[in-house]
């Protein structure tokens, strides 16, 4: 028989598997692969039929009562040669490895040529079924066969094309078989005889004269038989048109149905719908072989359902465990994809009309048959056990089937729980209603109660687990995703950390909890031994990840709270994933909140099943054990827990404190070294003294770097902390007496220095316990220039000490962290040189020229190298100038003997030194001053004298185009002249013509100055200060404000701006006050120093920053710029700031301090932008030099009466700040320094003081 499938290519003599050049071939390949597949070609019939022989499988089948040794079946047949040919199919064909009609037709091709034969020689073609029983011929095992079949099997050849499937997308040959069309239109639709056609009646299949000699029970029992087999047949049927209707057209329909993860969805609605199908078609099989074997009468049944039952225990549950799932994502899938929903009803359309059923059969119907079909199974075998003879041994195989089947229902059904995860209404059921209510009664009252508690706390576990799967569906993926944005993206990521934190650990370790208890409850259900082994691994494994979390959840409260309250976008949000069908009506602080609970519910229920548990279980010993991890894992986290809160309470605090326009002050609240040390009321008393004004009442807040008074006001639930004073750094705090007796509220009309008249009777400690008027004074100093002191009332005794005690733990703590991360280093470069006579000693103090050893006040520093590398600094002071070695105050040796020397200053590349001295300002060759060597070529060079008169204010030297220029400015009448110089280094370096005396060495015969060259004069019509060098231009401090002035065309433009009426009231502001500094924060800002304020400009000299200006904690003299800091000098302080934020970050106290040398000259071009890699990049060399009298007068040499005050000269040497870590809390509080872990991250700063900025 020919088959259209094959050009048969008929041999007269044997087909070898292969020709001698295809030996050569083989032998030419890699002899590590020994696979021998890889020697078959399965478009020649000849290798198919030796696969076949070899591998199909060979067992004893009966036909017609007789039994054949070696023999297959028709079903083996094609099962086999499927199974070789199945992966060419695939990749040339996409055909799918289920489709069996080419495996049939090459099996037919086989039985064409005799290759087998069928026992009772019928003339049937051969069929894909267990029917009827082949044998080889001469089929021994082992012995060759000398003749096989031969053909082409065109459609299974390859492409002639010698590129084909080369990685290339398409073939030119028309017939290409990886184009599907040599197969695709050839193979026959449907098999020969398809599954599921009707089957007549047994009774009139079996002859009269059977029937007639059976009993009535025997034929009901056959009957029933029958109308199973059918049924059976139907219900295999009934999957294939899920795969042919359904399946295959989703795959293939283009444009696509399912336009994303197509596979994923197949396998979320379709589940294991096929393997069901091919453990359905094993039963049929084995049925009809059973039919074959035993017909007309099927001696036995039960023993076949038995082996299919264990075979349906791997599929059945999962797909019917997962049909509720499959059904919510089919219909979801509807609602919201109308392609979708449009191919369902044309298939269910097409599918009645084929069948010509009344009622539309939809892909609900069918995705149903799997669960339907199982339940059928118990009532067929009970009707035939009832018809069952007594004494036939099936009886007792159909009573262990059915009890099977029904177990593996119970297995489904728990499976269906299972994969509900505590949602819909299987996921609502309890353990007794997955138990009959006779397995129920076998149990104990107390075994009942156990096993409720065991799946309670199971029940629960899944729908925690849903909770956290929630999290990101409900939640996170929507804010990610959303478009546009709900919350801004700069700030999404920093958002999700700081909420949901480290849940998605939390949830991989709760889902491996669920799935033991799932495999537990698979093998033990509905007795459950134990769960509290795999409860403990599970505390073990996700403590750290709970230690983590919980700590948190303060933070994560907060910044919902927040985010609600300033962003409408996320409040809608928040408030439509409440309607949300999984949400139960809970919110987003539900959600994250439900892991803490959680924890406590497991002590509860293991609390519960111990005590259901019978001594001597091991459980009695067990649950103790997990109970306590699971105790010390709160216990643990509560530390976390409080330094959380305490830092949302902090970041409260920063959200509500307001001040007056213009007086904000940036605390640096949100930093996460931050910590909030005490709060508290406090009583002020009036400021104009009378009583009947009221006292005030003040919400004091201490934290660890200010102290800040408040009047709080609440509206709509909302508290505003309105700041009555200035806050207090810490740094500048002093506790003055918190030992004053109390005092009366109500005595007196005046006060008396701010404070209440004392009441006599009264000790420190306390007062008469029934006057509730008595106040008790806590008086407390500000240093700064708005400061001074404070009188507080506290409304007991133990109140006030207990902010007595608070302060001082704050001052101490303060302290120590100043000192371990503090900017600046103070470093000594002279300590005993510079004398000044003390105030105490009076007017007895001798003259200089008595020989005494007063130098007078410092006034100016200069570092410098030599030519020779050695580190030298000059020091100016009233009595001259003093140059030694740096750090080594016994290395100074005074230079020049110059009275009122004011300024000083070193050009290296040039080698001069000019000194400003009595308002004359001297160039000196600093070989002159320290030579390199005696014979220096500049040794007795001749100083030079730039200016005529003694008018010289001041002087200025930078680098402006290039050149070195020295600036200095003189007073003409009410005007401002600056004359202009350049160094000529031709003539600086030319050699002396002749040794120059003493006296002009010394300067004091004038010498015409032929170093300098005049550059440009020009003059300014307001008194000046200070002169700046910019990168173009220079910027002159003067009494208008800072005059930026072009050199090369002598423009000029004030800044700030003061033409503008929006800014009369800083322009009077300014007007107040001296201008001191100019210093660059980025490319397109400027902060403006003054001596009282600071305030950032733009490039047109308008103010840029909203929180208008930053008033110094001082009044400052000078200021100095190390990048990324500017130093403000009072003197009393140092004060310390970040040039970019104007945040406060050091105080360094002294005792007339003063700045000598604030880093100009030090470079050609001294840098004055700060670096935008923060403190690490700042430059570690000294650019600032000070001043500052020692705390205590020193006696004179030789013991006189007369005392000295040393002046301290040092520089300034930047450090390495050291973050401790964790937040610091009050030692009192057991600061709390996390281990393994550590409260998120404050959000980063930005300009305002709200959390979002």
């Amino acid at each position: 028989m020919q088959n259209l499938l094959l050009l048969a290519v008929v041999c007269r003599g044997g087909l070898e598997l292969h020709d001698e050049g295809e030996d050569r071939f083989w032998e030419e390949a890699d002899d590590e692969d020994d696979d021998p597949s890889r020697f078959v070609n399965f478009s020649l019939l000849s290798h198919l039929a030796v696969q076949l022989r070899d591998k199909v499988p060979r067992g004893t089948h009966v036909k017609g009562s007789i039994p054949y040794p070696r023999a297959f079946t028709g079903k083996d047949v094609v099962s086999t040669i499927q199974a070789q040919i199945q992966r060419e199919l695939a990749i040339n064909h996409g055909i799918s490895t289920n489709d069996r009609r080419a495996a049939l037709q090459v099996a037919r091709s086989l039985q064409s040529q005799l290759f087998f034969y069928e026992v009772e020689w019928g003339g049937r073609v051969l069929q894909d079924g267990v029917e009827d029983v082949y044998m080889f011929l001469d089929d021994q095992e082992g012995a060759p066969r000398e003749e096989l079949p031969t053909g082409v099997i065109t459609v299974l050849s390859k492409c002639y094309a010698p590129l084909c499937g080369d990685g290339r997308p398409a073939c030119y040959a028309f017939g290409c078989p990886r184009q599907g069309n040599s197969i695709a239109h050839q193979l026959p639709g449907t098999m020969e005889t398809p599954v599921g056609t009707v089957r007549e009646e047994w009774i009139k299949t079996v002859p009269a004269e059977v029937i007639r000699s059976l009993p009535e029970t025997e034929i009901n029992r056959q009957t029933i038989i029958h109308k199973l087999i059918s049924k059976e047949e139907q219900y295999v049927h009934d999957l294939d048109i899920v795969e042919t209707v359904f399946i295959k057209p989703l795959r293939m329909a283009n444009p696509p149905i399912i336009t994303y993860e197509l596979d994923d969805f197949i396998d979320e609605v379709f589940g294991n719908i096929l393997d069901l199908r091919e453990c359905n078609r094993r039963l049929l099989e084995v049925m009809y072989v059973r039919q074959r074997e035993q017909a007309p009468i099927i001696q036995r049944i039960g023993d076949i359902f038995l082996d299919a039952a264990t075979e349906f225990r791997l599929a059945y549950p999962i797909y019917v465990g997962h049909h509720p799932l499959a059904e919510k994502r089919m219909r979801d899938e509807v609602e919201s994809n109308p392609a979708f929903r449009l191919f369902l009803e044309k298939c269910s359309r097409q599918q009645s009309m084929r069948h010509g059923a009344s009622l539309r059969l939809d892909l609900k119907h069918f995705l149903n048959r799997p669960a339907e079909h199982l339940q059928k199974y118990p009532v067929l075998l009970e009707a035939i056990f009832h018809e069952t003879a007594v004494g036939n041994p099936d009886a007792d195989y159909l009573m262990v089937a059915i009890k099977a089947i029904k177990n593996l229902q119970t297995v489904a059904q728990l499976r269906t729980f299972q994969s509900a995860m505590g949602r819909g209404i299987t996921g609502k059921w309890e353990w007794h209603d997955l138990v009959s209510t006779e397995v129920r009664r076998s149990f104990t009252k107390e075994e009942s109660k156990r096993q409720s508690i065991i799946f309670e706390l199971i029940k629960g576990e899944m729908a925690y687990v849903k909770d956290l799967e929630n999290i990101d569906i409900m939640y996170i993926r929507p804010l990610r995703n959303a478009e546009p944005p709900i919350i801004p993206p700069s700030r999404l990521n920093q958002f999700i950390t700081d909420v949901f934190n480290n849940f998605a650990e939390l949830h991989a370790h709760h889902r491996r909890l669920v799935e033991k208890f799932h495999e537990i409850q698979r093998e033990e259900h509905p007795k459950i031994r134990s769960i509290t082994a795999a409860v403990f691994d599970a505390a073990l494994n996700f403590r750290e990840a709970y230690m983590e979390y919980i700590p948190n959840y303060p933070i994560a409260a907060y910044r919902i709270d927040d985010e609600i309250a300033t962003n409408n976008a996320f409040r809608l949000f928040v408030e439509q994933c409440v309607r949300h069908p999984d949400a139960h009506r809970l919110d987003m602080k539900s959600f994250i909140n439900r892991p803490i609970p959680r924890l406590l519910r497991y002590e509860l229920l293991l609390k519960g099943i111990l005590d259901e548990t019978v001594p001597g279980d091991e459980d009695r010993e067990a649950i103790p054990q997990v109970i306590d991890v699971i105790k010390a894992l709160g216990r643990e986290s509560e530390p976390g827990v409080t330094s959380s809160k305490s830092k949302v309470e902090l970041w409260k605090y920063n959200s509500g404190l307001t001040f007056k326009p213009g007086e904000s002050i940036d605390m640096d609240l949100l930093n996460e070294q931050r910590s909030l040390i005490h709060t508290g009321k406090l009583l002020r008393q009036p400021e104009s003294g009378l009583e009947w004004n009221g006292w005030s009442e003040l919400f004091v807040l201490l934290f660890d770097n200010y102290l800040v008074m408040t009047k709080p006001r609440e509206k709509d639930g909302v508290v505003k902390y309105p700041v009555n004073r200035r806050p207090i750094p810490l740094d500048l705090l002093s506790l003055v007496n918190f030992t004053d007796p109390p005092t009366q509220r109500s005595t007196g009309l005046l006060r008396n220095l701010r404070g209440g008249h004392a009441d006599p009777t009264a000790t420190t400690q306390g007062t008469r316990p029934e006057d509730s008027r008595s106040v008790f004074p806590c008086t407390i100093h500000h240093n700064g220039r708005l400061g001074g002191p404070y009188i507080l009332y506290a409304e007991s005794a133990e109140v006030r000490t207990t902010w007595k005690k608070k302060l001082e733990e704050a001052l101490g703590l303060r302290r120590v962290v100043q000192e371990s991360n503090k900017v600046f280093e103070v470093e000594t470069l002279s300590n005993d040189t510079f004398l000044v006579p003390s105030m105490a000693s009076g007017t007895n103090v001798p003259a200089w020229n008595d020989g005494n050893v007063l130098t007078g006040k410092v006034t100016c520093s200069v570092p410098f190298d030599t030519p020779d590398g050695r580190g030298l600094v000059a020091i100016g002071c009233a009595e001259g100038v003093w140059i030694g070695f740096r750090h080594d105050s016994r290395s100074m040796r005074r230079v020049l003997h110059l009275k009122m020397v004011t300024q000083c200053a070193m050009l290296e590349d040039f080698g001069i030194f000019l000194v400003l001295a009595d308002k004359a300002l001297f160039a000196y060759h600093i070989e002159a001053l320290v030579p390199s060597s005696p014979q220096s070529s500049h040794a007795s060079q001749t100083p030079q004298r730039l200016n005529g008169n003694r008018d010289v204010h001041f002087f200025s030297v930078g680098t402006l185009h290039g050149r070195t220029l020295v600036i200095y400015m003189k007073k003409r009448g009410v005007d401002s002249v600056f004359h202009v110089l350049e160094p000529v280094i031709d003539k600086i370096n030319e050699r002396a013509a002749a040794p120059a005396g003493l006296v002009s060495r010394l300067g004091l015969v004038r010498a015409k100055s032929e170093w300098f060259r005049s550059y440009r004069d020009f003059s300014l019509s307001s008194d000046s200060f200070d002169l700046v060098f910019l990168k173009a231009k220079i910027a002159i401090l003067c009494t208008k404000g800072f005059e930026i002035m072009d050199l090369t065309e002598i423009t000029s433009v004030i800044i700030p701006r003061r033409d503008d009426p929006r800014y009369a009231q800083l322009t009077k502001r300014c007007d107040s006050c001296r201008p001191l500094g100019m210093f660059r924060c980025t490319d397109d800002e400027f902060l403006l120093c003054y001596n009282e304020f600071g305030i950032y400009v733009d490039k047109r000299g308008d103010p840029s920053r909203s929180a208008g200006t930053i008033e110094w904690e001082g009044t400052a003299e000078r200021v100095a710029l190390h990048s990324p800091y500017i130093l403000l000098f009072d003197s009393r302080f140092i004060e310390i700031r970040h040039v970019k934020t104007g945040r406060l970050s050091q105080i360094i106290p002294g005792n007339d301090v003063r700045c000598l040398w604030d880093g100009r000259g030090l470079d050609s071009q001294m840098p004055n932008t700060p670096g935008s890699g923060g403190d690490e990049h700042m430059v570690q060399e000294a650019r600032i030099h000070g001043v500052m009298n020692a705390a205590e007068p020193m006696p004179q040499p030789g013991g006189r009466a007369a005392r000295v005050v040393a002046q301290h000269v040092f520089e300034l040497i930047p450090t390495i700040p050291l973050y401790l870590p964790g937040s610091l809390a009050s030692p009192s509080t057991a600061t709390y320094f996390p281990q393994s872990f550590s409260p998120p991250r404050s959000p980063q700063l930005r300009p305002s003081t709200s959390y979002r900025g």
